[in-house]
């Protein structure tokens, strides 16, 4: 029998309290705001797509809060999603927010501070910039490109404390 530490450690996600970002490079992405999964969230009713974008399914932990943090945190994103994004000479980048990709969630002002953020920067930098409805579940379809590099799980840890 495997314990929950060594399953996350062995399967690689979770086994960190670190920024998450899983990545596509997409021949096509759509989506749909399904259900409210924070009450707060204004009421929307999205049904968008894309083509040849960059997806970005990405989670904010609580150790990413602190501002040394933050500000290491978001460059390192950054960096990674134009890097990306200029391997296959793509333009449009969509912004997801997917708690379910790590352990301690961000409060969810720091997590949709940060996507606003993110998607601000690549914008100012000549990137079309979609972002899906935060605070909602959304239904996908997604059409990857088939090689390696269009599927790249990144995990940027926080400065070292101490």
């Amino acid at each position: 029998m495997v314990d929950a530490q060594c399953h996350r450690d062995v399967i690689g996600i979770a086994a960190s309290n670190a920024m998450k970002l899983l990545t596509f490079q997409a021949r096509r992405f759509a989506w749909q705001s399904f259900s409210k999964t924070l009450e707060d969230a204004p009421e929307v009713d999205v049904d968008a797509s894309v083509t040849d974008a960059v997806v970005v399914f990405l989670h904010a932990e609580v150790e990413d809060e602190p501002e040394a943090a933050d500000r290491r945190v978001f460059k390192h994103s950054l960096k990674h999603l134009k890097w990306l994004a200029n391997k296959r000479g793509l333009r449009t980048v969509v912004l997801h927010s997917f708690a379910h990709l790590g352990g301690s969630n961000a409060s969810a002002a720091y997590a949709q501070s940060f996507i606003e953020r993110l998607a601000i920067r690549l914008r100012d930098t000549g990137y079309d910039v979609a972002c899906t409805p935060f605070g909602y579940f959304c239904s996908w379809q997604i059409d990857v490109y088939g090689d390696s590099l269009a599927k790249v799980f990144k995990q940027i840890d926080p400065p070292p404390t101490g």
